[in-house]
């Protein structure tokens, strides 16, 4: 087998981790290669990281690295190891106390991957493709400075729902419902469902509602002129600059993520845990 550790060098661990699991892994006849990853989306573009001919991918770093390893794994069907050395956690399910035990359960064939449905975007500009990617947690067009609104129009399926004045709007999957979606009103959902999420950023109407659409829609928002620059980001690290008639295409992606150990149950855990869910009146 052949594994690529995909290290944050943010994390103060990660480089220890990697010696530690490095070794593991040779003893286990696994061929291990490295890839150092600065977390920053300006010096590191999604597509320089090259998972072709491995078996499987181990990060070592927050739910960000797992975001940036699944998006050059998916479109492979390559499996993520995830090990969290971040806050969260949704995505980076394996502690990094617990490691061994767990990377020794999917060596021996005793644990899954869960698939992940992820969120296809392109933008047109006239009969022209600009821009072009795929996330796992979402796509977020927006207003390029801080706190001012942008027009939108916004078609589901080639039906009008209408003008959009906002910030911005956020078309999340259900692995995104809970990060950025969340932060701005959204519904979360559970990861395992093939579905969109549509949430206003500071809408300037108050009667503007999170939307969730099935799995075989497609979204359609056009930029409207306003007073702004406008920008379209990529699970927060890819992303590239809009201009007034361009026509951001959304949809689910054909390929989904596989992320091992992350379950349903851990799933909810985190919720729990993170969102402080405790139930009854102190709740």
């Amino acid at each position: 087998m052949r594994c690529l550790v995909v290290v944050n060098e943010f994390k103060n661990d990660a480089s220890a981790l990697y010696t530690a699991i490095s070794r593991f892994l040779v003893e286990r006849q696994v061929v291990v290669s490295e890839f150092r990853y600065n977390g920053t989306a300006s010096s590191v573009s999604f597509s320089s990281l090259d998972c072709a001919g491995f078996d499987f991918v181990v990060t070592l770093g927050g739910d960000g690295t797992v975001l940036f390893a699944s998006r050059a794994c998916a479109p492979l069907g390559i499996p993520v190891f995830p090990v969290n050395l971040g806050e969260f956690g949704f995505l980076a399910g394996v502690q990094a106390s617990t490691w061994q035990k767990e990377l020794l359960c999917y060596l021996n064939g005793m644990a899954s991957a869960a698939e992940r449905s992820m969120v296809e975007c392109e933008v047109l500009r006239g009969s022209r493709s600009v821009f072009s990617c795929t996330g796992l947690n979402d796509v977020v067009v927006s207003s390029a400075a801080a706190s001012r609104l942008i027009n939108m129009q916004v078609a589901y399926n080639h039906a009008l729902l209408g003008p959009f004045k906002a910030n911005g709007l956020i078309v999340s999957t259900a692995t995104g419902s809970t990060a950025y979606s969340a932060a701005a009103g959204g519904p979360i959902v559970d990861p395992s469902l093939d579905s969109l999420v549509l949430t206003p950023v500071s809408s300037f109407s108050l009667s503007a509602r999170p939307l969730v659409f099935g799995a075989k829609g497609e979204l359609a928002i056009t930029m409207l002129p306003s007073r702004t620059s406008m920008d379209i980001c990529v699970d927060g690290q890819v992303g590239s600059s809009l201009e007034s008639g361009d026509v951001v295409i959304l949809k689910i992606a054909p390929h989904k993520a596989r992320i091992i150990c992350s379950t349903q149950t851990q799933f909810y855990a985190a919720l729990r845990s993170k969102l402080n869910w405790s139930g009854g009146p102190r709740a």
